[in-house]
């Protein structure tokens, strides 16, 4: 008994102890556009934003909450072009440029740098320099476009689980209506403001969530119960 307790009580300190909160709301599991909100101690900062989400929309993520999970509902898998639903830690920031005054740890995207999505390889998931043997399947964070040139680390499948999903970002949009292969995409404008916003101090998640999940969010994120996000009936 004692130890059902203290798990519950360490659960509680998890669940409210973030005082960032990026909140992304699709219509459904499909849609591969949705809307993004900033919130820090029960306030919202920023304009809410347009953002882009998977190919395939969304799929059921390995994040820091278990939430509740119909047997209809999809389960990101890699290559499924998804973005992970569930709630996420945001660990680091990347980007293009050498240095960068940021409050998340910040890697520099430099050629030789890579993001692992072999399944096969022990590598699997992790942001790297290139390795004597190169892993059969791998992305240069150093891209020839600008996509990358600021992108925010989502820690879904921190653990590597094979074919769970790797290389989950929020990054900069190839263009307004172009959805992606399953990370998060928006304005270079609006990745600039959160990154900036970002202290990894105030333990910052994203919750990335199809409407149908608000009431569950609403209960463990009482802090947001004013988002417009999250008012809607659907």
């Amino acid at each position: 008994m004692i130890k059902s307790i203290l798990i519950v009580i360490n659960l509680q300190i998890l669940l409210f102890s973030s005082q960032q909160i990026v909140l992304v709301v699709s219509d459904d599991f499909s849609s591969s556009k949705a809307y993004l909100e900033c919130y820090e101690d029960n306030k919202k900062v920023f304009d809410t934003m347009e953002v882009n989400l998977g190919k395939n929309g969304l799929g059921w993520g390995l994040g820091e909450v278990l939430l509740e999970q119909k047997k209809s509902q999809p389960i990101k898998k890699e290559g499924d072009k998804k973005a992970p639903a569930g709630v996420f830690k945001l660990v680091s920031i990347f980007g293009y440029e050498k240095m960068f005054n940021y409050n998340l740890p910040y890697i520099h995207a430099e050629n030789n740098i890579i993001c692992v999505d072999d399944v096969h390889s022990k590598y699997y998931n992790q942001i790297m320099p290139m390795p004597i043997k190169q892993p059969d399947s791998f992305e240069f964070m150093k891209r020839d476009d600008a996509q990358y040139e600021l992108g925010i680390v989502v820690a879904h499948n921190k653990h590597a689980e094979k074919t769970k999903g790797s290389c989950i970002f929020m990054h900069v949009y190839k263009s307004k209506n172009e959805p992606t292969a399953g990370c998060t995409a928006m304005r270079l404008e609006d990745i600039k403001k959160i990154a900036s916003w970002l202290d990894e101090n105030k333990n910052p998640l994203l919750i990335q969530i199809p409407i149908s999940s608000k009431n569950e969010i609403l209960k463990l994120y009482p802090e947001l119960k004013n988002s417009p996000l999250l008012q809607t009936n659907k």
